[in-house]
This record gives structure tokens, sequence and C-alpha cells, in this order.
């Protein structure tokens, strides 16, 4: 059963996805942690925002600390119960600003890192095009 668990959180970590997204409309970038462990720790980034992130739920709170204002109150998780492991993000009002490739990673059970369960590649086109 480890060896089946160790396979599948590698293939997860490795899954990339393209989504072009609309001027104006939410959308919503999927990403899956591995199921049997409690999450402790979301963090949605973006490698242009420097050491600001898009997201970062801990111990149930959204902390905002450090986030970047272009995502305050634009952002949510999918489910903050984080059901079947679904660490999703919601951003609301896209705009071309928003395109850029966005990392999903989690802290799970007794982890103290944060491992990189995927990536969402997203383009913005201008409006009109």
């Amino acid at each position: 059963v480890m060896g089946v668990t160790w396979v599948l959180a590698v293939t997860l970590r490795g899954h990339q996805k393209t989504i072009t997204a609309e001027s104006g409309q939410n959308v919503t970038l999927t990403c899956r942690a591995p199921q049997g462990k409690p999450i402790r720790a979301v963090k949605w980034s973006r490698a242009d925002l420097g050491d600001k992130y898009v997201l970062l739920y801990r111990d149930e709170l959204f902390v905002p600390e450090n986030q970047h204002p272009s995502f305050k109150n634009r952002v949510d998780l999918q489910d903050r119960q984080m059901k079947d492991g679904d660490v999703s993000l919601i951003l609301k009002d896209v705009t071309i600003n928003d395109a850029g490739t966005y990392e999903c990673r989690v802290i799970v059970g007794e982890s103290a890192s944060l491992e990189i369960m995927g990536t969402v590649n997203m383009s913005v086109p201008p409006p009109g095009e």
C-alpha cells in the first residue's frame, strides 16, 4: 500500500495544467492533495510575486499578512473542508494581470514542509481577442 501511495504522490506532484480565462470571469485552478492525511496548510503562489502569495490557508484560517494586494477579496478555496484532498483555488473577476504560472503547495500530516502538488499555467487574452 505504501508503494502505491508514493507513486500516486509523485504523479500528482508532476501535474501541470494550462487554462485560458477571459477577463471578468471567475475561474477555478484545480489542485488535489493526497488523501488519507490531514491537510494542515495550503499555499497558492505565483513565481513573479516574490515573497507575496496568492492565498495561504492554515489551521482553518486565511492568513492575510503577506497576501499580494491584487488578490485580496478575490480568492477562496473551492472547498474549505478540503474533502478528498480538494485544494482548488477560485479566482474571481480575472484580469490580464492574473496571467501566469500558479503553484499549489500543501503541508500534510506530520510534515513541516510545503510540498508542491501541481502547477496551473493561466493565460488571459486581452479583451476582444
